[in-house]
């Protein structure tokens, strides 16, 4: 999700066809507040006469990116950029309303470090994923979108190993299943908040114990 290299040398060709654009006619169309600095580059990526990409700009460099991917008229990508001109995070829209509901956050290498997403339309996140070398290790869920975390998920090598929930609104998960390579779950119950979970017998074995 996100392009580091491909974006710097975007950023590079934007701003010299900035200038340009000051002398004759390009895709670029150069936007400069009344100190006459850059404050913001419109592109036509496509030649249609129409701008789809706005770099916003602050004192001679790129604060953010927005851009129209599919030409509807609606933003559906922002691109945010630190100090250093580092991208710091990509937003998307899934609904293609204009507004972002999904985050996501390099890390140094460029790869995937976490993604966030909104399911409201305040645009509070509500699920976060954590990823390590672009493979999904856990997630968060706020599943009743009251603001707390009430689910959690972990992952290994690609595959599902637990789900524990947050029944009792303590803000720690009492309820965990936990799977087993083999395909094969268990129930485990933490009642007490100590974070020791202690397996759930299977109706099976609460009847033999009651023998």
């Amino acid at each position: 999700m996100v392009r580091t290299r491909s974006l710097a040398t975007l950023l590079f060709t934007l701003t010299f066809l900035a200038a340009a654009s000051c002398n004759r006619s390009t895709s670029v169309d150069a936007v400069y507040d009344k100190t006459g600095q850059l404050e913001l580059i419109k592109y036509d990526s496509n030649h249609d006469g129409k701008p789809d990409t706005f770099s916003y700009m602050r004192g001679g460099r790129i604060v953010r990116i927005e851009i129209d991917t599919d030409e509807d008229g609606k933003i559906d990508r922002w691109e945010y950029y630190d100090a250093n001109q580092v991208l710091e995070k990509v937003g998307l829209s899934r609904k293609h309303d204009g507004k972002p509901d999904v985050w996501s956050y390099p890390g140094p290498d460029g790869s995937t470090r976490r993604i966030e997403f909104s399911n409201v339309a305040d645009g509070r996140v509500t699920r976060t994923e954590y990823y390590d070398s672009e493979a999904l290790v856990r997630a968060e869920d706020d599943t009743d979108e009251d603001g707390a975390i009430d689910k959690w998920e972990t992952y290994s090598d690609g595959h599902l190993t637990s789900i524990a929930y947050d029944t009792l609104h303590r803000g720690s998960p009492d309820r965990r299943i936990v799977y087993a390579p083999d395909g094969s779950s268990r129930l485990e119950v933490d009642l007490d908040g100590s974070g020791r979970f202690q397996p759930v017998p299977a109706p099976a074995d609460r009847g033999r114990s009651r023998r």
